[in-house]
C-alpha cells in the first residue's frame, strides 16, 4: 500500500507530465517544460523530488513565480502555486507578456469561482485563451516529511501554531482564517491519501 508521501510524489509527477498518468506517457523523450512555483509550491516539491528527477521529467528550468523571468516562447510552462490574488496577478502579467507557448495552471488548493473568472478575464485581455491548456485544483496543500507524517506549511507556519489559536487577543476573523487554512490543508491530505489513518504533525 502506498504511503502518503508516495501518493503525493505520484500526484506531482503526474502534474509535471502535463496531468497525464505515467501509463499514458508513451513518448520515448519527455516533453521539455518550465516549472514555475511560488514559495509554497517550492516547499512542497523540494523534499519530494530532486533536481535530477525534475530533469528526468522534462523540467529544464524551475523558477520562482515572482522572480524576473525571460520569455521562452517555444516551451510549455507548468505553474504550481496557491491561488492568491498576488499570484494570479503575476500569472496575468505572464499572459500579457506572452512568456510561454502553453500554460498548465496547477493550484495547490482550490481556486475560487471569482478568482477563476478574474483569471479568465486576464486571459481574454491578453488574447491568449487558447494557450491556457489546463487549469487544475491539485489538493496538495501540505508538506510530506516522511512516509506518513506531514506538516501543513513551512512559510509563516507560526500563523497556524498552537499559540496563534490560543492567543488571548486573537480576533474572530483571524481565528476563521486559521481554521480555514487548517481545514483546507487537512482536506488536501484526505484527498491525496484516500483513507483516515495518518500521523499528523502540526507546527
Amino acid at each position: 500500500m502506498e504511503s502518503l508521501r508516495e501518493k503525493q510524489i505520484n500526484a506531482i509527477k503526474q502534474m509535471l507530465n502535463l496531468n497525464q498518468s505515467e501509463s499514458k506517457v508513451v513518448a520515448a523523450e519527455p516533453v521539455w517544460k518550465v516549472l514555475i512555483y511560488d514559495r509554497s509550491g517550492q516547499d512542497i516539491i523540494s523534499p519530494l523530488i530532486s533536481v535530477k528527477e525534475l530533469r528526468d521529467l522534462g523540467v529544464t528550468l524551475h523558477v520562482q513565480l515572482h522572480a524576473d523571468r525571460d520569455s521562452i516562447p517555444d516551451v510549455p510552462a507548468v505553474y504550481f502555486c496557491l491561488p492568491t490574488e498576488e499570484n494570479l496577478g503575476r500569472i496575468g502579467q505572464d499572459l500579457q507578456n506572452n512568456l510561454y507557448d502553453a500554460y498548465h495552471l496547477n493550484f495547490i488548493s482550490p481556486i475560487s469561482r471569482q478568482r477563476l473568472e478574474d483569471l479568465a478575464a486576464a486571459a481574454l485581455q491578453a488574447n491568449c485563451v487558447s494557450q491556457i491548456h489546463k487549469v487544475y485544483d491539485q489538493y496538495l496543500n501540505f508538506i510530506s516529511l516522511e512516509d506518513d507524517m506531514f506538516t501543513l506549511k513551512h512559510q509563516n507556519s507560526d500563523s497556524i501554531s498552537y499559540y496563534s489559536i490560543n492567543r488571548a487577543d486573537v480576533r474572530d476573523t483571524e481565528m476563521e482564517n486559521i481554521m480555514d487554512t487548517i481545514v483546507e490543508s487537512l482536506f488536501s491530505v484526505f484527498a491525496t491519501l484516500g483513507k483516515s489513518s495518518f500521523l499528523f504533525l502540526l507546527r
